[in-house]
């Protein structure tokens, strides 16, 4: 039996309400552990969060410290430019899943792609007029700075979340409904004044934010790389549009979750047996 309109609806309001609910316990759980972790300087050295942070960011990202925002003296996770473009990839994510944008498995249409791709290509120039300052004979452009290094890259999160998030859906589900995880200019407006929101919590330099923003950046490398590992197992493994309900997605995941884990620690495992440090690397600033 099909049900009516105004019944669907209403379940729809009911799940998105269910999901601001669990998304608000969730930020305040973050903010006590924040504010517990800061009022107690010596436990901000040894939180087991940032620390486990540090190994993830260790993978993926240099870690230079000149280049990293810090918490009262500790350097984040992330550097400028990796906190913002995995708080965008989070965001984005979180704001789809929030939207219930999970059966929706097509790109953006083609002038908001468009849009997403400059975003990259900004942060692309701004990386490589950042890079060539590591060769003091190179000739810059203009002076780097991690506020902007963190704007540019909050713009690629966003639009990596927007490519990867579709990419996922269709190599879950069975029946996605074929349209696009964002329907208009508005709603990418509405996300990119989202992911700002979050800029300027990093750049309002306050030690809780700054806590939680780390976390959440480094939630977002991890849903990354569990999605791309979760496309690329199930079409290796000839699984792709399988599921037909959430739980049908539970074990490929957590496989992907796993295979997450196993990849950043090989590098990090790499990275320090080479370098010695799992902060910046040896002759660069």
């Amino acid at each position: 039996m099909i049900e009516p309109p105004s019944t669907v609806s209403e379940l729809n309001q009911t799940a998105v309400r269910r999901r601001l609910t669990v998304l608000a316990i969730a930020v305040l759980v973050l903010l006590a552990m924040g504010w517990y972790a800061i009022t107690d300087g010596h436990h901000l050295d040894h939180d087991p969060l940032l620390t486990g942070g540090n190994y993830v960011g260790a993978a993926i990202c240099h870690r230079i410290t000149e280049r990293t925002f810090e918490i009262n003296g500790r350097q984040l996770p992330l550097c400028a430019r990796c906190t913002g473009i995995y708080l965008g990839v989070a965001f984005s994510m979180i704001a789809l899943l929030l939207a219930g944008r999970t059966r929706h498995t097509d790109l953006p249409r083609l002038p908001i792609l468009l849009t997403l791709i400059g975003f990259i290509s900004v942060m692309g120039i701004d990386g490589l007029n950042s890079y060539s300052h590591f060769f003091p004979n190179f000739p810059h452009v203009y002076e780097p700075q991690n506020w902007l290094r963190l704007v540019t890259g909050s713009g690629a999160g966003l639009a990596m979340g927007l490519l990867v998030f579709p990419a996922l859906m269709q190599t879950l589900w069975r029946d996605g409904n074929g349209r696009s995880v964002i329907d208009s200019g508005w709603e990418l407006v509405g996300l990119v004044i989202l992911v700002g929101t979050a800029v300027l919590l990093v750049l309002s330099n306050q030690p809780v934010i700054l806590y939680v923003m780390a976390l959440v950046s480094v939630a977002g490398v991890l849903m990354i790389v569990t999605s791309l590992n979760a496309v690329f197992l199930l079409m290796l493994l000839k699984r792709d549009g399988k599921a037909v309900k959430w739980q049908e997605t539970a074990v490929p995941l957590f496989i992907s979750f796993g295979l997450t884990i196993l990849e950043l620690g090989i590098i990090v495992w790499l990275r320090f047996n080479l370098t010695g440090t799992l902060t910046g690397f040896p002759g660069l600033a």
